[in-house]
């Protein structure tokens, strides 16, 4: 169960190497000894992701998993919360691909939208079936501003950003009074080993900024928030501006 003060007992990070997801792990374990399934490919990251958090005073558990693999994720989870009630889920694996190529290569554009958007929605019901039967929990699903309205320079990822938004909302909508509860998050750029690569936009933020709007939010019971929370009232006029111009301004 989550405590008065929002803290989980048990937290599944499905993408368990993400920097946001590992720092939202942080905060609670600030607060308390926290049970962690971490959840990935395995690989050298996800082993250092155990063993940081270990250090950290966590009870840490790797599972296999696979976005795309969406066959296995209803007994995958179901195992995971056999071991103990999933009080607090964070679903924050994605890829951000490469628009040049995802706007000409199928497959590409398949394997965004497979991981993005099908592999989320597939855990999202899977989640939802486990924490509505144990009558408690919250899903934290690490949207995207990128979903917001989709920009020439990178409508794909941002098209799956949207489908997986949209789905998150309406998933939380559905289970009100089941006691489980969906938080969208959606910040804007965020520097992480996902984004190196890339120059800084304007209201860049950080993997331990988003993490404290998290924690913050969730102990609030809040459904939606905007990291930095100014960015919502910048894509509320980004959303209302004529597409020539939006065009212009999204090169």
């Amino acid at each position: 169960m989550i405590d008065a003060l929002g803290n989980p007992q048990t937290v599944l990070l499905l993408g368990g190497t993400s920097d946001i997801g590992l720092a939202i792990v942080e905060r609670y374990l600030a607060s308390r000894p926290v049970r962690v399934v971490l959840a990935g490919r395995p690989s050298p990251r996800l082993d250092e992701a155990a063993a940081r958090l270990t250090a950290k005073g966590a009870t840490v558990e790797t599972v296999e998993f696979d976005a795309a693999q969406t066959a296995g994720h209803q007994e995958l989870i179901s195992k995971i919360a056999a071991g103990g009630d999933i009080d607090l889920a964070v679903v924050a694996f994605g890829l951000l691909g490469e628009q040049a190529v995802a706007e000409r290569d199928p497959a590409a554009a398949v394997e965004l939208a497979t991981v993005n958007y099908v592999g989320a929605v597939s855990v999202g019901v899977a989640l939802a079936t486990v924490m509505r039967a144990a009558g408690h929990g919250v899903i934290v699903a690490l949207s995207s501003v990128a979903g917001e309205r989709a920009r020439r320079a990178n409508f794909v990822y941002g098209s799956t950003k949207a489908g997986m938004d949209a789905f998150y909302s309406g998933l939380g909508d559905s289970l009100i009074g089941s006691g489980v509860r969906v938080l969208v998050v959606r910040p804007g750029f965020v520097t992480t080993k996902m984004t190196a690569h890339l120059e800084p936009a304007p209201l860049a933020t950080t993997a331990d900024e988003v993490a404290d709007a998290v924690v913050a939010a969730v102990r609030r019971g809040r459904h939606t928030i905007w990291v930095p929370a100014r960015l919502r009232f910048v894509m509320s006029g980004l959303r209302h501006l004529p597409r020539p111009l939006f065009r212009r301004l999204s090169r």
